[in-house]
């Protein structure tokens, strides 16, 4: 341990006062064993700190928020497929947490294939007029490098000990996070490095065209990972299969080659006559044409085209061809599949099509509607085996809520499921025993809980002084200094964080929640939905979690016309508190413009600055990333907002989304 007097009576100091020590010294005090290199960056965080909630981010319960073609079957077990809206780094700790019952025991060790294609193109990173990465702000390659770490270092815990990931990327930063996977999975596991080449229309005279990704390949465990290498062989040119020019009697074809004996007359393949196939077949053997040739490391796939069946017109959008050949090498029927960065929702429609379990996440709306479209609508799309129509119904599946929640669907639970719901939400050990006729369900940093029994109580009753006073006096004297209370909001009558009789402090943690500062190393963040699809691929961590509160929306549909002419958001501005101001706070509108009155199937959607006559302000922000700033000025001096939706039906369903990802929704009969 490097330390100096200074520093050691510093420590000291601190130590005797209660005071924190700066996070400056934990490695000066835990040390991390260094490997032969690594990769050194500002904001980086040690492995166990990352598992152990360190970065405030932390396992939050799920919630089904609907199960889709619950007709159709189901895997023997009862699992089935999941789209889920929320952050990914929240599911992926409540996954390796291992207790939520969506989830127990059906994830962890047990996923044989994790493929992500996270947002590393996005239009921000370019000079719009040399089409050149700019590297103006380094902080900001270094989160990317951080944000992805995190997620591979929990979603390592999560792959079966046969099981692989790949990481798609371009060149911008492929070379960082190869040097990050050694460190996370060790450089012995590393399996491939696959190119996948393409073409485009983008030509530059000034540099080598860029025209591939590279795949990097891991596996769980050095040498222990699935490749079913037969299932992805190559085929053969058309050069090759014209030298197997003779067949057998069932058919097949084959060609001849010598047997390499001294005696023979053969030294090449010229030599080769086919008559000695008789008259000296000890001078010759048969070479069968097999179905193709073991995979290379590069692959040329085209990108999907604009007339694609596949096609959703989602931005990253990758074509199923490339997710096929990773999907049947990778893994076996059956197996589980995981993309964390789900965008289209390509991964998910793959592994449905070959017969694999899937989950998929996303923290983007648009990604959300586009998925759930693209399984809704899966049966309409092409075979991957013979390119005619796939004319199958996805298996059952359902949307999920990890860190943004219906409340009124909480509440709908019943007492059991409500108190497993409400614990992990708070953070709360679950540990029950009964004082003096109270349930104490469970323990918070060492202080009791008790879950507020709203179901046996009239609707008028609260948690008041009375309820707190009758407490304190049956357990008051053994609850210690704090005291937690978890009730619904609007059924605790008091506007503080707490309550105090004698000394003891009786905390309220309210649902839907209010955060409380002093319990929370970080105020809770609700991550932001785009308003431009420049906006699209920002990167961000969700921190704590959120109730969804419907926006305020006033609009019309006529003429095949929808006018909107109020939009507010019923939460204030993060950061600042204030109320935002009509269509500041708008994010997008989704649109089914063929709803069938039961599932919502997204035909079109607009972002906000969509929906902007910004035609000025276009030649100055020529890739379309408009500054957030500037939609939101221009959004507020919005009267109203008017779309045309395209091919309407009888119906018509509506979502209008906030930038918080709530969400208002309405239908419209089309006259």
């Amino acid at each position: 341990m490097q330390l100096t007097l200074e520093e050691k009576q510093f420590l000291l100091d601190k130590i005797t006062s209660g005071e924190p020590i700066p996070d400056d010294f934990k490695e000066k005090l835990f040390p991390t064993i260094q490997k032969e290199y690594e990769l050194r960056y500002a904001g980086k965080m040690r492995k166990q700190d990352v598992l152990r909630g360190e970065d405030s981010v932390l396992p939050v319960p799920l919630q089904i928020e609907k199960i889709f073609n619950g007709e159709r079957e189901i895997f023997d077990d009862g699992w089935r497929n999941m789209i889920v809206f929320g952050d990914n780094l929240q599911f992926l700790k409540t996954c390796y947490q291992n207790t939520d019952e969506i989830i127990k025991n059906r994830v962890k060790g047990k996923v044989k294939l994790i493929y992500i294609d996270p947002p590393f193109g996005t239009a921000s990173d370019f000079d719009a007029k040399t089409g050149q990465i700019a590297y103006t702000d380094k902080a900001k390659n270094s989160d990317f490098i951080e944000f992805i770490r995190r997620r591979l270092i929990v979603a390592r815990e999560l792959l079966a000990p046969d099981g692989t990931v790949y990481v798609h990327l371009d060149w911008k930063k492929s070379h960082y996070i190869k040097v990050i996977m050694d460190e996370v999975f060790g450089e012995s596991c590393f399996v491939n490095n696959v190119v996948w080449c393409y073409k485009t229309r983008q030509f530059s005279k000034r540099y080598w065209n860029r025209k591939h990704d590279d795949l990097l390949m891991y596996s769980k465990t050095a040498n222990g990972h699935i490749f079913n290498w037969e299932k992805v062989l190559e085929n053969y040119s058309g050069n090759t299969i014209k030298k197997y020019k003779y067949r057998d009697e069932n058919g097949q074809p084959y060609r001849l080659s010598g047997r390499g004996i001294a005696e023979s007359p053969i030294r090449s393949q010229k030599d080769v006559d086919p008559q000695w196939e008789i008259t000296n077949p000890e001078w010759v053997v048969r070479e069968y044409l097999g179905e193709g040739y073991a995979p290379f490391d590069y692959w040329q796939i085209d990108i999907v085209n604009q007339a694609a069946i596949e096609r959703t017109f989602y931005p990253t959008q990758k074509p199923e061809q490339l997710l096929e050949r990773v999907i049947k090498a990778s893994t076996n029927p059956d197996d589980l599949v995981l993309d964390f960065f789900g965008g289209s929702g390509t991964t998910a429609a793959v592994s449905e099509k070959l017969g694999r379990r899937w989950i998929t996440c996303d923290i983007g709306k648009l990604s959300f509607y586009t998925m759930q479209k693209r399984m809704l609508t899966i049966q309409d799309t092409k075979d991957l085996e013979t390119g005619k129509r796939y004319d199958k119904k996805a298996k059952t599946f359902v949307t999920v809520n990890v860190g943004h929640y219906d409340l009124a669907k909480l509440f709908e639970l019943g007492k059991d499921k409500y108190v497993d719901f409400v614990l992990p939400l708070f953070e709360v050990l679950k540990a029950p025993k009964r004082i003096k006729g109270y349930d104490i369900v469970g323990d918070k940093n060492g202080s009791y809980v008790l879950v507020w029994e709203f179901w046996k109580y009239q609707t008028d009753a609260s948690v008041d002084v009375i309820f707190l006073e009758q407490l304190h006096e049956a357990i008051g004297r053994q609850v210690g200094k704090r005291f937690y209370i978890i009730a619904p909001a609007n059924a605790i009558d008091f506007i503080s964080d707490y309550y105090e009789i004698d000394e003891v402090r009786y905390y309220f943690l309210k649902v839907p929640y209010q955060i409380i500062q002093e319990l929370h190393k970080q105020e809770f963040k609700k991550f932001r939905q785009p308003q431009s699809k420049g906006k699209l691929n920002t990167l961000d961590d969700a921190v704590g979690f959120h109730f969804k509160r419907d926006p305020e929306v006033v609009s019309n549909f006529d003429s095949k016309k929808l006018v909107i002419s109020k939009f507010l958001s019923t939460l204030p501005e993060d950061g600042t508190g204030r109320d935002m101001e009509n269509f500041e706070s708008l994010s997008m509108v989704v649109i089914d413009a063929n709803f069938n009155g039961k599932e919502f199937s997204m035909t079109e959607n607009h972002f906000a600055a969509d929906l902007l006559n910004l035609k000025k302000k276009k030649k100055q922000e020529e890739d379309e990333d408009f500054a957030d700033d500037l939609i939101k000025e221009e959004l507020k001096h919005q009267k109203e907002l008017v779309i045309y939706p395209k091919n309407c039906g009888e119906r018509i369903c509506v979502k209008y989304i906030d930038v918080y990802g709530n969400e208002f929704t309405e239908e419209f009969k089309n006259q």
